[in-house]
């Protein structure tokens, strides 16, 4: 059996997925397929595994991998110190994770200087041993006395050599260390304290000053916070279970009666437990404890990033962008229905210059001169009253206004992406551009940025970073393949994306489009330097050619599958064109007679949904909406009811805007009038809600909403 598939009976039973289908996963993988198109387009190779169930397979045998990689550095390092027997050699090899693997290291593991191999050195191992063994009830002094030396002048420092020495042997058992491992699991508390004297400066942690809860009940936010609070300087956090009760238990693993060399023993279990064993078993918990919050913050930024990338477009359209601010005024950008620059300016309808006049006929002008049929305005500084004071103009013909999330958009205006489109305008004016596209297209426009600075999630500076990063990097990808990409208007940023392309890629197509005009089909991709027949498998079907003189190519339906369509046409009598026209040819078409070989009916299915709706956007239609008639927290009473807007999804609630500057917090538990889980069953980003105002904190500036009832 090859390596790599000895992998998949261990996958497939940690993922509950049957092994044949774990083994299709990791030949395709291991061949250059990615996820979204293995997703997509080989269902029957893995029995319709979705994108989540693939990455996991593809992360667990990365991971078993390394744990395999691990095993061979370690069985070398105890080969060559000649200590490797046949029983530690099968221990190693079954061990099923790194933390096993290392206690059966430590032992071994190359050391500095402890307390215990100094006591070693002087010659104290023999005195341990015995100790160890307790079969001398009493006289230990006279047997102690033997150790003396020039480095041992007396007994006692004879004793307590002995007892560092068994103090580590307690703390390297493995049997000891799980001993203690099920005290944490089951008991462990985390604590947070207050530093002593940072009472003012750590205001923004006062609810953690003095905090105790269960580790395994601590919610990934409430962690995270902490172990930030602790990163500043503001906190101190422990996590410890009873000490007693798990000294107790490991006293009964080593201490047999009550004589000299059993009371020593039990000096040394204490120690060990204290000072070696429970602050190694604790660095491990914080570890572990602060992965999975990580992996938990994580999953919610990666789900929020989704659902912000997957907002509805607005679609083909004139925009305008105004990127609103009060001093320095609101610029102005028009677009074509391309998202290309036509125009900009600034107006300044606010205050300190307040050109209200001005600024109104300026935005009529350009409105009936560019033939604009929306408005995007950021959701920043002046946002608000810039919405104000549109909602007051009374266009001639249908305009509307939106106000979009602008997070990010400063990043990308200083970019190298908004230097090498705009190389000639300031940041400003990239800006305004950016907010505008935001509204035509959102995936198009946000792949452009770090998704770490778009403003969904939290806690994004405080995980992984690796882990972070692949996250949202698998996300954006999902997301550009879901919806499928225009070929011929797409940038060399939403490209990178694209199954099987990257960045080289990418640039080269965007190239090829430049010099040799737009694609007229799918098989014009082989023509780009660089994209071979394995890269071509890979993109081709997430990538559409409007207007394409075969329909197919405007659909997510495969080049490898066209002959098959166009052999259900023959057999129905008319050409593919009619297939997609006319469902009454789509009715006749009966799948079973085309299931074959790699071909399924999954396969089947998902190209008869195609030709139903060829180039669909999944995404729907971008809806406007409009803030009630509050500003400021001042504004707002208990008890009012307003509509909002969904800007991001915790664990323990949601962030809606009302448009009063700072955005108010749905608590879980006010969400609907049953329990609620997790918060993404009732809310997505970007939905409009209605809430109730609940209570409202000034010196904390925050603001409790309820969806109950309303």
């Amino acid at each position: 059996m090859p390596v790599l598939m000895s992998y998949a009976p261990r996958l497939a039973q940690l993922l509950n997925i049957p092994v044949r289908r774990v083994e299709a996963v990791v030949e395709l993988l291991e061949s250059g397929a990615t996820i979204p198109f293995i997703a997509r387009y080989r269902k029957e190779a893995t029995g319709s595994l979705d994108e989540v169930q693939i990455a996991d397979i593809h992360d667990g045998w990365r991971k078993m991998q390394e744990l395999d990689k691990r095993r061979e550095v370690i069985l070398q390092s105890i080969e060559e110190q000649g200590k490797l027997t046949p029983e530690l050699r099968a221990a190693i090899e079954g061990a099923g994770t790194m933390t096993e693997l290392e206690d059966l290291y430590l032992p071994y593991r190359p050391k500095r200087k402890t307390r215990a191999t100094m006591a070693i050195e002087k010659g104290l191992e023999p005195l341990a041993k015995r100790i160890f063994a307790q079969k001398d009830k009493d006289g230990l002094e006279t047997i102690a006395a033997a150790y003396l030396n020039e480095q041992v002048p007396a007994i006692d420092d004879a004793l307590q050599g002995a007892r560092d020495i068994i103090a580590e042997w307690v703390s390297e058992d493995k049997k000891a260390r799980d001993k203690v491992r099920r005290h944490f699991e089951k008991g462990a508390l985390i604590a947070s304290r207050l530093v002593k004297g940072k009472e003012e400066e750590g205001k923004k942690y006062l609810d953690y000053f003095e905090w105790s809860e269960p580790l395994k009940n601590c919610p990934s936010h409430r962690l995270l916070a902490m172990r930030r609070g602790e990163e500043e300087g503001f906190l101190r956090v422990a996590i410890a279970p009873e000490e007693e009760r798990a000294v107790q238990d490991l006293d009964m693993m080593y201490v047999f009666g009550a004589g000299e060399s059993a009371a020593q023993v039990r000096l040394a279990v204490k120690d060990g437990y204290k000072r070696l064993l429970q602050p190694s078993i604790e660095t491990e918990f914080r570890n572990s404890s602060k992965e999975k919050a990580d992996l938990e913050a994580i999953r919610v930024f990666a789900e929020n990033l989704r659902q912000l990338l997957l907002s509805s477009p607005l679609g083909e359209k004139r925009v305008m962008g105004i990127d609103p601010g009060f001093r320095t005024g609101c610029k102005v950008v028009c677009l074509d229905a391309s998202g290309n620059l036509l125009h900009n300016t600034a107006i300044y309808p606010h205050e300190p210059q307040r050109k209200v006049f001005e600024s109104q006929s300026e935005i009529e002008h350009l409105v009936d001169k560019f033939g604009i049929e929306a408005i995007s305005v950021g959701n920043g500084t002046a946002g608000r009253e810039t919405m104000d004071f549109l909602h007051k103009i009374k266009f001639e013909r249908p305009v509307e206004v939106f106000q979009v999330n602008e997070a990010g958009a400063s990043i990308y205006s200083a970019s190298e992406a908004a230097r090498e489109e705009f190389p000639t305008e300031d940041i400003t004016v990239r800006g305004a551009v950016s907010i505008g596209r935001r509204l035509m297209d959102p995936l198009a426009e946000l792949v452009k940025i770090d998704p770490k600075s778009i403003g969904v999630g939290q806690y994004q500076h405080d995980v992984n970073q690796n882990l972070l990063r692949d996250s949202l990097d698998r996300t954006v990808e999902s997301c550009v393949n879901a919806v499928g990409i225009n070929l011929n208007t797409a940038s060399k940023h939403l490209l990178t994306y694209v199954s099987g392309l990257g960045p080289v890629l990418a640039q080269n197509i965007v190239q090829y489009r430049a010099e040799n005009g737009p694609f007229k089909k799918r098989n014009d991709l082989k023509k780009v330097p660089r994209l071979g027949d394995k890269a071509f498998e890979q993109c081709a079907g997430f990538l559409r050619i409007r207007e394409a003189a075969n329909p197919l190519d405007n659909t997510a339906v495969h080049p490898e599958r066209y002959d098959l369509v166009a052999e259900m046409a023959a057999d129905l009598g008319c050409k593919v064109h009619d297939l997609v026209q006319d469902k009454t040819q789509r009715a006749k078409i009966d799948l079973n007679k085309y299931v074959r070989g790699d071909v399924g009916l999954p396969t089947l299915q998902d190209i008869l949904k195609e030709l139903e709706k060829p180039g669909l956007d999944p995404r729907g239609a971008a809806r406007s909406f409009e803030f009630a008639n509050v500003h400021s927290l001042d504004d707002l009473s208990p008890g009012m009811v307003l509509p909002g807007i969904v800007t991001n999804i915790t664990n323990f609630g949601a962030f809606v805007d009302i448009g009063v500057k700072d955005s108010g917090l749905v608590h879980v538990s006010q969400m609907a009038d049953k329990f609620v889980r997790n918060p993404m069953e009732v809310v997505s980003l970007g939905q409009q809600v209605m809430v109730r105002v609940l209570e409202i904190d000034y010196s904390r500036k925050r603001v409790a909403l309820s969806m109950k009832g309303v």
